[in-house]
């Protein structure tokens, strides 16, 4: 069965794995294949209202050669839904304390559109965790930050998204939706309107990678193109053909983008162009 498909069960190659930080239980899907002491660490960061279940056709594909960790941040997912609902710094936060927790140190991050912010806002409150990170399709664009133009663009995307992916991505969101409550994903949504990314990009003094796909009206251009100079050690990948939600729908295209960016710490070598 395709990863794709998989989303209600934990991929194979991949367990659930339950922490406990503060009153919170986090759940993470956490890879399983035997890798060389040195394999890099990569922490997924999945967007609003979904949970980690939607990385896990990039997650699969990353597992061969690193050791990858799919949280779902409180409130979504299979983890505790605590009765507040938190912010940006509030989740980062959150992550913070999973990782540290689990014992990994500093880690390299993926994130997907709203994931991109909590990465962010992590690397700002916590730059002794993060090695580098991927941007991919990262929110909220600064010209666009209004409510209308952000479901818009959402309601634009839908079509660029690969039609035999789309259907089963549609039943993962509309149960992560469901798991997270309607209340939940209005009010993270209002949080992440507000969260101004540009403004901690400057502050993020790792290596970044943005990555836009060329049918992500999400993301347009001119904001990854802007996103990637704010960032002091930022580059910006373009993958023709991808939408916004190209770790689900082209997840072998953002793989080969992620693959050699992250071993670089490893390799001292990365591929420059890609899509």
């Amino acid at each position: 069965m395709e990863a794709h498909v998989q989303w209600d069960l934990v991929a194979e190659g991949f367990r659930s794995d339950w922490t406990d930080v503060g009153a919170v239980r986090m759940h993470a899907r956490v890879s399983t294949r035997r890798l060389p002491p040195d394999a890099p660490r990569i922490v997924l960061v999945h967007g609003i209202g979904v949970s980690g279940r939607y990385l896990m056709p990039t997650a699969t594909r990353l597992a061969q050669i690193f050791r990858v960790y799919v949280p779902d941040l409180p409130g979504f997912g299979l983890s505790t839904k605590p009765p507040e609902i938190l912010d940006v710094p509030a989740l980062a936060d959150a992550l913070a304390a999973w990782i540290r927790a689990m014992g990994l140190g500093r880690v390299a991050f993926l994130g997907n559109s709203f994931g991109c912010q909590i990465i962010a806002e992590l690397g700002v409150r916590y730059p002794a965790l993060i090695t580098r990170a991927v941007l991919q399709g990262p929110t909220m664009d600064p010209h666009a930050r209004t409510a209308f133009r952000q479901l818009f663009r959402w309601a634009f995307n839908s079509p660029f998204e690969r039609a035999t992916a789309w259907t089963s991505l549609g039943s993962v969101v509309r149960q992560d939706y469901r798991d997270a409550s309607v209340r939940r994903v209005i009010a993270t949504f209002r949080h992440a309107l507000r969260d101004r990314i540009e403004d901690k990009l400057g502050h993020l003094d790792v290596p970044v990678l943005v990555v836009r796909g060329t049918r992500d009206p999400i993301v347009p251009q001119r904001w990854a193109e802007e996103a990637a100079r704010r960032l002091p050690q930022g580059r910006l990948v373009v993958v023709r053909g991808a939408a916004h939600t190209m770790n689900f729908t082209s997840p072998d295209e953002l793989a080969r983008v992620v693959r050699p960016f992250v071993e670089w710490d490893r390799t001292g070598s990365i591929t420059r162009r890609a899509g």
